[in-house]
C-alpha cells in the first residue's frame, strides 16, 4: 500500500450513512492502526521534539519495525505532516456533523468551543506537536495543513458573522475569532484532571466567558 493511501486513509465519513460502515473490514482495521500509529508519534514528538526524536524511536513506540515504518512513511516529516492533517481533518469532520440541524447562532459557537476543547483534551500529545512544531513542515506538506488550519478558521468567521446578523452586534470578527482561539489553545499548557473540570464543563463555561464579552461589547445597531 503506498504512501497516499496512507494519507488519505485518515478522512473519515460523515454522519448518518456511513461510508465506514460500507467499506472493507480490513480497511477499517488499517485506519485503526494508522491511527495507533500516529497517536504514538504524537507521543514521542511530544516528549523529544520534532528535533530530537529520530525514526528508531518512532519505530520502538509505535511497534512497527524501522523498515515498515520507512515502507509506509518515507521519514519523520510524512508521520508529523499526517498527524496534523489528521488533526485537522478529525476536528473538522467532527464540528461539520454536530452543526448539523441547528440554526441557532450562539448554540453554533458553543458547539465549535465543546468540539475544540473535547478533542483536545482528548488528543494532548497531538495539541502539544501541533503547537509547538507549527513551522517545521515544509513545501507542499505546509501547503496543504495551511489549507485545513484556514478551513477551520473559515468556518468559525462564519459562526461570529452569523451570531452578529442574529443579534445586530457591530465588532470585529476578526478579533473575536482570534481571541477565542487564544483561550481555546492553550488549554493543553493547564488542564490537570485531578483538579479541572471535564471539557463540557469548561465549554459551557468559556462559552459564558466569551459570548457574554462579544454581546455586550458589540452593541446593537439599534442602540447606535
Amino acid at each position: 500500500m503506498g504512501n497516499a493511501a496512507i494519507a488519505t486513509r485518515v478522512k473519515v465519513p460523515r454522519r448518518h450513512r456511513s461510508a465506514a460502515a460500507e467499506r472493507p473490514a480490513a480497511a477499517q482495521r488499517y485506519d485503526r492502526r494508522l491511527a495507533e500509529i500516529l497517536a504514538h508519534a504524537a507521543e514521542v514528538f511530544c516528549k523529544k521534539g520534532y528535533e530530537g526524536a529520530s525514526m528508531r524511536d518512532l519505530s520502538r513506540a509505535s511497534g512497527m519495525s524501522l523498515a515498515g515504518l520507512y515502507y509506509y512513511f518515507e521519514s519523520k516529516e510524512r508521520l508529523l505532516y499526517l498527524i496534523q492533517k489528521h488533526t485537522f481533518a478529525t476536528i473538522v469532520r467532527q464540528l461539520k456533523a454536530r452543526l448539523d440541524d441547528v440554526t441557532d447562532a450562539e448554540e453554533r459557537i458553543r458547539i465549535f468551543i465543546l468540539n475544540h476543547l473535547e478533542y483536545f483534551l482528548s488528543n494532548q500529545a497531538a495539541m502539544k506537536v501541533l503547537s509547538h512544531e507549527a513551522e517545521v513542515l515544509k513545501n507542499g506538506f505546509a501547503a496543504e495543513v495551511a489549507a485545513l488550519k484556514r478551513e477551520y478558521y473559515k468556518i468559525c468567521v462564519g459562526l461570529l458573522d452569523d451570531l452578529k446578523r442574529e443579534r445586530g452586534l457591530q465588532f470585529s470578527t476578526r478579533l473575536a475569532v482570534l481571541s477565542l482561539f487564544g483561550m481555546m489553545n492553550w488549554i493543553y499548557t493547564w488542564h490537570n484532571p485531578r483538579v479541572d473540570a471535564d471539557a463540557a464543563s469548561i465549554a459551557n463555561e468559556m462559552g459564558d466567558f466569551f459570548l457574554r464579552g462579544v454581546m455586550a461589547g458589540g452593541k446593537s445597531r439599534k442602540d447606535r
